[in-house]
């Protein structure tokens, strides 16, 4: 007889594997929006959720942002933790403009500006790992904007 042991109830946890479908795709996984407005600016990025168990306290979740896309600059209350797997780019995270490229891990601090782009001609992919209950983003006023675009490096990387 084989004796359970460290699970709930006697019960065996519910196992799940999500096979890779197709190129960067996940079998039963959903192709979202980016965003549920257009309220925020971006363009040709794409979200699915690839793990979310209630009762964790983070979701898992492949973004992919199509060549000449790029994603919305905003901050948020949240800590989140990206590491790139497909492409390459550059990302604003604060005051900092950086390249980025396949296995960069980025750790974006709460209530930090942040937006990513793709390198000409390149999708970009990255995995996300945020809170599973999470605050809404702030866009940047006209006079934070202003504020950022002070600082040439940034002011590049938002006309780029």
């Amino acid at each position: 007889m084989v004796e359970k042991l460290g699970h709930e109830g006697g019960k065996e946890p519910e196992a799940a594997l999500r096979r890779r479908v197709g190129e960067f795709a996940w079998g039963g996984v959903e192709r979202l929006p980016y965003k549920e407005s257009d309220a925020a600016l971006f363009k040709g990025i794409s979200r699915q959720i690839l793990f979310s168990q209630a009762g964790m306290a983070g979701e898992l979740r492949y973004f992919e942002i199509e060549p000449g896309g790029f994603s919305t600059l905003e901050r948020h209350a949240h800590l989140h933790g990206v590491m790139i797997i497909r492409g390459s780019g550059r990302c604003l995270v604060g005051t900092q403009v950086q390249e980025i490229g396949p296995f960069d891990l980025i750790t974006i601090p709460a209530w930090t500006w942040h937006q990513f782009r793709t390198a000409p001609g390149e999708a970009l992919g990255f995995l996300c790992l945020v809170d599973a209950i999470r605050d809404k983003p702030a866009l940047p006023t006209p006079d934070e904007l202003a504020v950022l675009k002070t600082v040439p490096e940034i002011a590049a990387f938002l006309r780029s």
